[in-house]
């Protein structure tokens, strides 16, 4: 079980990496790249999900390290 956790870690860690490395300052990165209009708040629909999606990988990598730690006690 152990070795499937592993593998599951570093393909969050590059996804979290990669995600990570899209956000950028305003009006760069996948926010700015002028897919969708700007709401209200002035961010992009793209940034708002590329944050939702960031959030869900990270608790997801949080989740998984507590697994690994519990596992290898």
């Amino acid at each position: 079980m152990l070795p499937v956790f592993s593998v599951i870690h570093v393909l969050l860690s590059a996804a979290l990496v990669g995600l990570i490395l899209m956000h950028s300052g305003r009006d760069a990165g996948m926010g700015g790249m002028g897919f969708t209009p700007a709401s209200q708040g002035g961010t992009h629909i793209v940034e708002r999900n590329l944050t939702r999606l960031t959030i869900v990988i990270s608790v997801l990598f949080f989740a998984n390290t507590i697994l690994l730690f519990r596992l290898l006690k």
